[in-house]
């Protein structure tokens, strides 16, 4: 759920304990998360945000502490020196995001009468912390780099407040459960709250060696340092709730090591990437770093969680677009989701949850106002584009990988995902898939710009629905090829014709409704009366992306979605500057969205557009030099671009943010025309193009139908030339220009 800031949250009626009756699901923007840039972590189903120094001392509206299943387990963090707090030196992420390492120095410190006692810079404090397993791990070390003995208090305060995230978002509740008492033993704390779910969750925080001091909010430590003398000092926080039992206790470093081998053993599967700009290359690392982070093991394969802090948990759309922005360097990602959603598929109507037999998850959440709900999302239904994206992604892994198998034991979920797609989203019998929540808690608009004002008319009005917005219809042209392929591979032929035809029926039918030549594009949606929303946006982008769009339109869509107007220099903007609720402050209306580009730019290389999709590339590779860690948020704002400057940033975007960590790479797949022909078996480059911040990129293991290869695609004057620089099993390079 990708929501509106400008909306509030709703409970259900009449709900006890439920949340504050406000209009609809709502992100607060009472603290700016660029203002802090906090620094994340995150394993599993427990993630992290912590200030540069590795505190956590949030703010009204800030999601600062340690999250587990959807629960803030620590929400307060601090640590002190002889009662001063430390000077900033350094905080760095590792680059494959298994560490985090905070640099702190003492500040000048005083005694009672005002006079000097300790000069600044001679204690190091070096704080190391990753998460493994539902547990934080953190290691400081002291160290005494003056040349006389020092004596020194370190003090470290913490809280749990025990929030449902949705509380941290800004919902207000009625009720809550119970905080109880801290347990106190000579080396950890057990902090506990029971909710009104009746579940009991608890944080405990461990300590090594034994406090001087330890109470239920603090711990204080009396160290004697020798000159250049290090000591250190352990601490270990462990969730547990309903779902996951307290883990049993690890040592820091075997915890360490047990993390950083799970990393390398997902990463392996990759192809990497090595270009000739270093900058790129920081952005690329970045972006596959932040990807296998976000990847969440599952019974049935690794899922990419959303975003943080936000959305750390299972999303439909989001997964299924970043696993077909990935599906050429890591496909076991697109197996993972294909197999995961499949089991989570919607069996029995149920509108309070906008479920309906066939229809692909939303969003999963397991905290405790979903438990109750007070929120709908535990198991929520509400997407219009998941199910046809779901078959479009089962059809794109099955070209990728040639997996039958994997195919025809997901075929039956298939299937009913295409049911879905003609009966229950095609209510009206007029080949578009519609949209109307089913529970007045449901989210109003349901396609991936989901903020209430999202989809309006050309004068401002909000479209009523039922609403088929273009993109969703691209989406199903796609699903309907997918299914026609797919029947082919596992010998339905008749199956195979028949969704074919249907793919046809839809194309024709979408331009003549959707194409509005006195707009130079498609419109953004149709409205439940069946009036177009005159409305230039980038939705009408992705028609490209699937090949709905009529070659001859092609240029009319480009040209508009390249004008001044939609594209701000650094992006598209979602929808162009003339729109009657253009703002490039909003989250929908006027921003620019990373994964929007991407798929863009792989519809604008489909139709042969290789310089508007460069255009597109750099753009937002511009834009990730200017933010901290090369890292892409979820948004950023739509101001036009200015010399020297870089983008707006979104006050509250998610940063990782699945689908935007992969923009990059859709986009350098796009330009390079890379695809793979499992039948030959080979490696195909169709009318490479390199854009003109890269001129040379090395791609690494390759791989295709058990083999692999290593390539490097150089430009050579006018051309851009591929070579073969290693070769594993029976496998071809083409070039096809």
């Amino acid at each position: 759920m990708h929501v509106d800031p400008s909306t509030k949250i709703a409970g259900a009626p009449g709900q006890t304990g439920g949340a504050a009756q406000v209009a609809q699901f709502y992100i607060p923007a009472a603290a700016s998360l660029q203002e802090r840039r906090p620094r994340t972590l995150k394993h599993g189903d427990t993630f992290a945000l912590f200030d540069h120094n590795g505190d956590a001392i949030g703010a009204p509206g800030s999601p600062e502490g340690l999250f587990h299943f959807d629960t803030r387990h620590l929400s307060y963090l601090r640590l002190t020196i002889d009662g001063a707090y430390p000077m900033l030196l350094s905080s760095t992420l590792r680059d494959d995001n298994a560490a985090l390492t905070c640099d702190l120095t003492n500040p000048d410190l005083f005694d009672d009468q005002g006079l000097l006692r300790l000069e600044h810079d001679l204690i190091h404090l070096r704080r190391t912390r990753f998460l493994w397993d539902g547990a934080c791990y953190e290691r400081l070390t002291v160290s005494n780099f003056d040349d006389v003995p020092r004596r020194v208090r370190i003090d470290i305060a913490f809280e749990a407040d025990f929030a449902d995230l949705f509380e941290v978002r800004g919902t207000r509740r009625l009720r809550r459960g119970t905080i109880h008492a801290p347990a106190v033993t000579t080396d950890a704390v057990t902090l506990s709250y029971t909710g009104l779910d009746e579940t009991r969750r608890e944080t405990q925080l461990s300590f090594d060696p034994a406090p001087e001091q330890l109470t239920g909010s603090g711990a204080s430590f009396l160290l004697v340092l020798e000159p250049f003398e290090t000591q250190a000092l352990r601490l270990a926080i462990r969730c547990a709730s309903l779902q996951v039992k307290r883990t049993a206790p690890k040592s820091f470093f075997g915890a360490l090591r047990e993390s950083r081998r799970e990393l390398r053993h997902a990463s392996r599967r990759a192809a990497s990437i090595l270009t000739s700009n270093e900058l790129f290359n920081d952005v690329a690392r970045r972006s596959v770093s932040d990807l296998y982070m976000l990847l969440t093991n599952t019974v049935h394969g690794p899922y990419p969680y959303a975003g943080i802090p936000w959305f750390s948990t299972v999303f439909g759309r989001d997964a299924l677009i970043t696993a077909l922005q990935t599906l050429w360097l890591d496909p076991e990602i697109a197996g993972g989701v294909l197999r995961h959603l499949a089991a989570l598929q919607a069996q029995l109507p149920d509108p309070q949850a906008d479920a309906q037999p066939g229809k692909i998850l939303h969003e999963m959440r397991h905290g405790e106002m979903a438990r109750l709900g007070e929120v709908p999302f535990a198991l929520y239904y509400g997407s219009v584009d998941a199910t046809p994206l779901f078959v479009l992604l089962a059809g794109a892994y099955l070209r990728r990988t040639g997996d039958v198998d994997t195919i025809r034991s997901l075929w039956p979920n298939i299937a009913a995902a295409l049911r879905w797609i003609r009966d229950d989203g095609d209510g009206d019998g007029d080949l578009f898939v519609e949209y109307g929540r089913q529970s007045p808690e449901g989210l109003i608009n349901q396609g991936w710009k989901d903020s209430r004002d999202s989809v309006f008319h050309e004068d401002g009005r909000l479209a009523p629905g039922p609403i088929a917005l273009a993109e969703v219809q691209a989406y199903t042209y796609g699903a309907w090829q997918a299914a026609a392929a797919m029947c082919t591979a596992l010998g339905d032929t008749e199956g195979a014709a028949t969704y074919a035809g249907k793919a046809e029926m839809l194309r024709d039918a979408f331009d003549a409704r959707f194409y509005d030549a006195a707009l130079g594009t498609y419109v953004l949606a149709l409205d439940g009366d069946k009036r177009p929303c005159r409305v230039r946006s980038s939705n009408a982008g992705h028609t490209l992306l699937t090949g709905i769009a009529l070659a001859e339109r092609a240029p009319a869509v480009v040209a508009t979605l390249m004008e001044s107007a939609s594209f701000c220099g650094w992006g598209i903007r979602t929808v162009a500057a003339d729109a009657a609720r253009f703002n490039p402050m909003s989250y929908h209306n006027g921003s620019v969205w990373p994964h929007d580009n991407a798929l863009i730019a792989a519809g604008l290389a489909r139709y042969g557009y290789h310089r508007e999709a460069s255009r597109l590339f750099e753009g937002l590779f511009a834009a990730s030099s200017y933010i901290d860690l090369r890292r892409l948020p979820e948004l950023f704002c739509g101001f036009p671009r200015q010399r020297s400057q870089g983008p707006t940033f979104y006050p509250v975007a998610c940063a990782p943010q699945a689908w935007a960590a992969a923009a990059p790479l859709l986009m350098l797949q796009a330009c390079l025309g890379l695809d793979f022909d499992t039948n030959e078996p080979a490696i195909t480059f169709e009318n490479p193009s390199l854009p003109p911040f890269l001129d040379e990129v090395v791609f690494r293991n390759l791989a295709v139908s058990g083999g692999s290869a290593d390539v490097a695609v150089r430009r050579s004057g006018e051309r851009v030339v591929v070579d073969v620089l290693d070769r594993k099993g029976p496998v071809r390079v083409l070039t096809r220009n």
